[in-house]
Formats: structure tokens, sequence, C-alpha cells
């Protein structure tokens, strides 16, 4: 009830899909009816979160990178019920916050964790298979691949718990990871 007033509302709940879709069904009866809802998911597909409320056109995926202050991008994602004039919107609400955007089709993971996961839950096998240590890994891929960081300390900065929820989100949309 405390965003009744706000302008935009860009939801950051845990990657969980019962959650994110209550909280859309929320903020669409607590916020004005011209508001953008955007969803800073990196993985549910933006039209689900969108058919939970009455304004479709007006949801958009804005995923920010962790850490939000350091990392430069935004996944912009368009459902099929997204309005063009949403996705100029969360565009321009990128730059205003000095951000580059890409735009993605909404499909579960998008760009970015499409291909992250599958390299971060490559790396894991490895380290369970015993073929290298954590920090051989980690460090392979960081000066190896010149990547700021390793996979394994990638997923201690993502969290374990959110990698989990975005593979899971994966695995159910495409059976394979």
């Amino acid at each position: 009830a405390d965003l009744a007033g706000s302008d935009v509302v860009i939801e950051a709940a845990t990657e969980d899909y019962a959650t994110k879709l209550e909280v859309f069904r929320r903020l669409d009866e607590v916020t004005r009816p011209d508001i953008v809802l955007a969803s800073n998911t990196s993985s549910i597909p933006i039209a689900d979160l969108g058919a939970a409320t009455k304004r479709p056109e007006l949801v958009v995926g804005m995923h920010f990178f962790n850490p939000v202050p350091v990392m430069g991008l935004i996944e912009l994602v368009k459902a099929i019920t997204t309005a063009d004039e949403t996705i100029e919107f969360g565009r321009a609400w990128g730059v205003r916050l000095g951000k580059t955007t890409v735009e993605s089709r909404d499909r579960a993971g998008f760009i970015v964790n499409m291909l992250l996961i599958p390299y971060l839950n490559s790396a894991v096998r490895l380290l369970e298979e015993g073929f290298a240590t954590r920090e051989d890994i980690d460090t392979a891929v960081h000066l190896g691949l010149n990547h700021p960081m390793g996979p394994l300390r990638l997923i201690d900065l993502i969290g374990v718990d959110t990698t989990m929820f975005v593979a899971n989100v994966l695995y159910e949309e495409f059976k394979e990871l």
C-alpha cells in the first residue's frame, strides 16, 4: 500500500514464480492503473507477470545485474503484450540511471541467463567430479577467459539460492541444463 502514489515500480522479490505473481497481483491493486510495473526477474517470463495484472501492456522486464551500482547493464524484456511505449520508457529509465540497455525476447532466462546458467552448472560439475579445485577453476576462467571473476565466485556473488531458482526455471521451461 505504501507504493500507491508511485510513478513506476520495479519489483525485485526473490526469484520464485508464485511470489512474483502475487507481488504483481497486489501491485496492480494498489498502484494507479497508468503506471509501469517492471520486474527485475532474471528468468521468469514477463507475459506471465503481466497476465497477473489488468495492464499487461505496461509490464516490462528490467533485469538489473548484481551488484547494481557497479554493473552497467539492464536487460529489457518485452512480452508479446508489452507496449512499444513501455519498452521505450524502460530504455529511457535505464539511460537516466546511467545504464546500457539491451532488448531480449520474453522467454525463460532471457539473454544472459540462457548462457550463464549452463556455464555455471558446468563449473559446479567440474568441482563435484574432482576435476579441478575451486581455486583453479576460478583462476583458469578469470585469467584464461579474461572474466572479472571465476564461475564459482560468481555463484557466491549471485547467491546459491538465486542461481538454483533460475536454473529450476530454465529446467522447467526447456528440460535441459
